[in-house]
């Protein structure tokens, strides 16, 4: 591991990436392991997309821009998506957690989910601290490139995509905790 940090620092600076971006992302691969370990770390963050979903009680909009300055956990699913439900409670957790001024989760329905069928997935799995929010025309998600579900994607507080995981994973563990630690001290994902 330690050669391929080196390694990583080496490229960037090769050619001409900030050495504290090349550390940062040796930081974050550093720290998955378990179902972590499928946690894609980009080697420079990425813009996100700017189309809006709607917010979840009043029908208002939003985009992931309303969101920068905070580390976001961004996880699109829907309610008949097994996976999804074996991993909400676990990000349910991490909002429980570090969710605050410097940390949010935010929950995005992808495709035809009913509101009914949203609050009825939420209470089934005692879900009361994440938004519902929805994107019914999957406008943010194609841009997003959102090809299944669940995918959960990481944004550091300047709204950029830092890293994404295809699939569940296990969003309560050591490894998960640490990473959002991690990013929201600064660390990392900046």
């Amino acid at each position: 591991m330690r050669l391929l940090r080196h390694l990583s620092l080496y490229i960037a600076l090769g050619l001409g990436a900030n050495a504290a971006l090349a550390a940062d992302v040796a930081e974050l691969e550093a720290l998955r392991a378990d179902s972590l370990k499928r946690l894609v770390v980009h080697s420079e963050p990425r813009d996100v997309s700017q189309a809006e979903f709607f917010l979840e009680d009043d029908g208002g909009m939003a985009s992931l821009q309303d969101y920068k300055g905070k580390v976001v956990l961004l996880n699109f699913w829907a309610t008949w998506c097994a996976p999804c439900r074996k991993e909400m409670p676990q990000i349910a957790e991490l909002q429980q957690e570090f969710g605050g001024e410097d940390f949010e989760v935010l929950t995005i329905a992808a495709g035809r989910n009913s509101p009914a069928g949203i609050v009825k997935f939420f209470d089934e799995n005692g879900i009361t601290n994440l938004p519902r929010h929805q994107d019914p025309k999957q406008a943010l998600a194609r841009e997003m490139a959102v090809i299944g579900l669940p995918i959960t994607v990481l944004l550091n507080r300047e709204g950029e995509e830092v890293a994404r995981l295809l699939g569940d994973a296990e969003w309560n563990s050591d490894s998960a905790k640490a990473i959002i630690a991690a990013m929201i001290d600064g660390e990392t994902g900046s």
